[in-house]
């Protein structure tokens, strides 16, 4: 499926279907014309005599900005940059976040403001759309001045260097361009700066993790609505009522859904016993819906960075100007990951809580969920599972946000830390997935104490994960389960209209 870069305006939900729908991106002819445009004023002000000196262009970067460079070393000066910056650390970027950061420079890129060549463009294009994703490496990036060392990383093959993988086989830069056919670019002034000034390295998991955030805020009421019926919970809590008169967004549509997921079921509507039950059943709207209303501004932020121009200094042709500022720096996105980070990793606390309840041994339910507990843990460990993970989130949501160093001699003293703050969120959004796995299991044995039937939707959703992971009669080997309950969260369809 083809998308036509343009400077459109672009969704949340037009970036949903490019993150998992399209597989081919094409320039709009009023880009190519922004990108030329621009190109040609640098050429024409910029070309084969030395100019005054322009941040960028003709110049060293960071603290040695005051640096001028003559006519005839642009080329090899922009070719250093990439090199030079090219120092990425730690774990691979996963494929998925590397695919989106292609997309997203060449967005940003689109717009005529960066003084790159449409040449430089459309290989970055070829890049995407012929599925050669460059190597990067997670560590590196302060988050301001951009997110140099990843995108100088995904940079490194235009020029015949570095790193790429194509279709699941590791090849060298220059393996790829004798491959393809493709012959290494000469960069012009401005344009390796280009490449690697932005936030792409950030945004690119910002953008990914809002889409995946939003999938996951709805299983979690999917996971709490199994709980809340195996263990034979009141539904006053969600009465609409009590929400009307407090009315956040997030908590009025995190009760809804609970109401509609327990609509027909049978546990819920019968008369408990129990006149209340604990908070991390009867507040499930409260603080469901609290993340719900941060993944709304977060949201808004990716949104508004995706359709933004983040590298620097930026070139306005139609007013002869080139202006020297600070779009690259990225806190915006950083209190953004951050809040996100902290939102989200309270979905897995709350849920952790309820699978605890659920090992109690109350309510009619056997001590972890076990018929012949004693001579079986049944799923005791795995709720101590749950809980190492929810620790380890609460200690990765400390903010990255909050610190920052000096780098490049003091000329770059304040940094936003945003590709940690990405990076970090990143693993709490797998950890929050392995804790509500872990509720679908605990709350789908629960259901099997129950005499009565719970809600039909629910009762498909038990058969579907039952064709894979069986009730629990005696203990068995367990890690394996939870990675299939998960994969069942990957892979199971879920109405998207729901989740936009």
């Amino acid at each position: 499926m083809t998308h036509q870069i343009s400077s459109k305006r672009l969704s949340f939900k037009d970036l949903q279907h490019i993150a998992h729908n399209v597989t081919e991106l094409q320039l709009s002819e009023s880009s190519i014309t922004a990108i030329n445009n621009c190109r040609a004023y640098l050429d024409d002000n910029f070309g084969a005599k030395d100019s005054h000196p322009t941040y960028g262009v003709n110049t060293g970067f960071g603290s040695l900005c005051n640096t001028q460079i003559a006519s005839d070393q642009l080329t090899q000066l922009q070719h250093n940059l990439i090199m030079s910056h090219a120092c990425g650390a730690g774990q691979e970027v996963p494929k998925e976040i590397v695919r989106l950061m292609l997309f997203l420079k060449i967005q940003s890129l689109s717009y005529g403001h960066s003084g790159i060549s449409l040449q430089v463009v459309q290989r970055l294009l070829d890049f995407f759309n012929n599925g050669v994703f460059p190597i990067v490496y997670e560590q590196g990036s302060l988050g301001a001045s951009g997110d140099l060392a990843p995108l100088a990383h995904l940079s490194l093959p235009l020029i015949g260097l570095g790193e790429v993988e194509y279709e699941g086989t590791r090849y060298t830069g220059e393996e790829i361009n004798t491959l393809k056919g493709w012959k290494p670019l000469q960069l012009q002034s401005k344009e390796g700066l280009a490449l690697i000034n932005g936030t792409q390295f950030m945004l690119a998991y910002g953008l990914h993790l809002s889409i995946e955030s939003q999938k996951l805020w709805y299983w979690a009421h999917i996971t709490t609505a199994l709980s809340l019926d195996g263990f034979s919970c009141n539904l006053s809590p969600f009465d609409e009522r009590i929400h009307l008169i407090r009315p956040h967004k997030g908590q009025l549509e995190s009760a809804s859904i609970i109401r509609d997921l327990l609509e027909d079921s049978e546990i819920a509507i019968e008369e408990k016993v129990n006149v209340q039950d604990p908070y991390s059943f009867r507040c499930t709207p409260q603080v469901h819906g609290a993340t719900k209303d941060t993944l709304d501004h977060v949201i808004k932020t990716v949104v508004t960075e995706c359709n933004s121009v983040t590298d620097n200094p930026n070139v306005f042709p139609e007013s002869n100007t080139i202006i020297s500022g600070g779009n690259f720096h990225g806190q915006p996105l950083a209190l953004a990951l951050d809040f996100l980070s902290i939102a989200m990793s309270e979905i897995a606390s709350i849920s952790e809580r309820r699978i605890f309840q659920l090992m109690s041994g109350t309510r009619g339910l056997p001590p972890f969920l076990c018929k012949n507990a004693g001579l079986n843990s049944g799923l005791m460990i795995i709720q101590y599972t749950a809980a190492s993970i929810v620790s380890q989130n609460k200690q990765l949501a400390n903010p990255a946000s909050t610190d920052s160093i000096v780098s490049s001699n003091g000329q770059e003293d304040h940094v936003s830390m945003g590709a940690n703050a990405a990076t970090k969120a990143f693993k709490i959004l797998d950890n929050v997935k392995t804790v509500l796995a872990i509720e679908l299991i605990s709350g789908a044995q629960a259901l099997e104490f129950h005499n009565k039937e719970t809600s039909s939707f629910l009762n498909s959703l038990i058969i579907m994960l039952r064709e894979t992971i069986s009730p629990y009669e005696e203990d068995r080997v367990m890690y394996g389960d939870i990675q299939l309950a998960k994969e069942f969260i990957n892979y199971t369809h879920l109405d998207t209209e729901i989740l936009n």
